[in-house]
């Protein structure tokens, strides 16, 4: 009986030996296997789904910090503007402001002129035309705003020294929109030449020459100042920048107070056709023309009444300029006065205004 087990027993064993050496050989080769590997699918899987809801939660905050960073733009834009509207009323109400002394100022001297009956206004200049009847004597008066220096010039005749032409013809070949005589004259050879000291351009057209019997310079700075009185240097002239000038006499009226006229110049003639320029203290320029019918002494103005006329109008500097039949004033294309010889004479140099 127990042989027969014990031989039983050896021959399983010999029958299970091959598949006992095969399972041993595959557990030296694959030392590691693992009956886990189904779960690594999961891991992944797990793992995307962590870095999606990352993903997701900072697209939430990107989305959240767009948002406020548009509102903040909206925000800051809306007090952009209101800070831009805010500081453009103040600008706006700064200037208006600044203004209100010269404006009233400018209602003041045009008050004691009365209403202009004509009116030029562009942006380089303002020019206003009023009558001046005191019952002595008739006449114009045309006040100048400059909004621009180069809005005022002077001509010579026909462009060349010892040349000579009307106010209006001056006027017309040089676009301007009025015009004025200018300094006083002497012929010789046929030819008409400026008196003394002129300016053109910055340049003197014939030399500095001292002032001598009354006779003062009147011009233009270049930065649209009036200038004028005598000059005994150059110097002293260079140093006002003369833009353009010419010579005559008297001066009428310095720093807004009467200048002495010469007793010659009272009397020859007493009465005449007059010209003279000023400027009140805002830099505006008052041209005034006075009618007369002859060079007899007899019509038109007194130097005296017009220095008078002018300081009670209020004005700060003036300046006789060339009267009897040189007086001329021309505006919009018209004469405006009556010349006493009857027609418009040529003289050398005018005083132009451009629109």
């Amino acid at each position: 009986m127990n042989m027969d087990t014990k031989q039983v027993n050896r021959f399983f064993m010999l029958a299970l030996a091959p598949f006992i050496g095969l399972l041993g050989c595959v557990l030296l080769i694959h030392p590691t296997f693992s009956f886990s590997e189904p779960t690594v699918p999961s891991l992944q899987k797990a793992k995307v789904v962590l870095q999606t809801q990352s993903v997701g939660n900072q697209l939430d905050e990107a989305k959240q910090t767009a948002t406020y960073t548009l509102s903040t733009i909206r925000r800051t834009s809306e007090l952009y503007k209101q800070t831009t509207q805010t500081m453009n009323q103040l600008v706006q109400t700064a200037s208006t402001q600044s203004k209100r002394p010269e404006t009233i100022y400018d209602r003041r001297i045009t008050a004691k002129l009365g209403v202009p009956y004509e009116r030029v206004d562009s942006n380089r200049i303002t020019i206003e035309l009023f009558k001046v009847n005191p019952g002595i004597y008739h006449g114009y008066a045309m006040k100048v705003k400059l909004k621009d220096p180069s809005a005022m010039k002077m001509s010579l005749g026909s462009d060349k020294l010892g040349g000579s032409e009307t106010t209006m013809r001056a006027v017309l070949r040089h676009g301007a929109v009025a015009g004025i005589n200018a300094g006083g004259f002497a012929d010789g050879d046929g030819k008409r030449y400026p008196l003394s000291t002129t300016v053109m351009n910055g340049h003197y057209l014939t030399g500095f020459q001292s002032s001598f019997k009354d006779l003062s310079f009147v011009g233009l700075s270049n930065t649209g100042k009036l200038i004028g009185g005598k000059f005994y240097s150059q110097g002293a002239l260079d140093s006002l920048k003369p833009a353009f000038g010419a010579t005559f006499v008297p001066v009428l009226l310095q720093r807004g107070q009467k200048m002495p006229i010469p007793d010659k110049w009272k009397v020859s003639p007493k009465r005449a056709p007059r010209t003279a320029i000023g400027n009140y203290k805002d830099d505006q320029l008052l041209i005034i023309v006075v009618d007369g019918y002859n060079e007899s002494g007899g019509s038109g103005a007194t130097l005296e009444e017009l220095q008078g006329k002018m300081y009670n109008l209020g004005v700060q500097d003036a300046y006789n300029l060339d009267g009897g039949g040189s007086s001329s004033l021309i505006l919009n294309g018209r004469v405006v006065n009556k010349p006493s010889d009857g027609n418009l004479r040529p003289v050398p140099t005018h005083f132009l205004f451009y629109k």
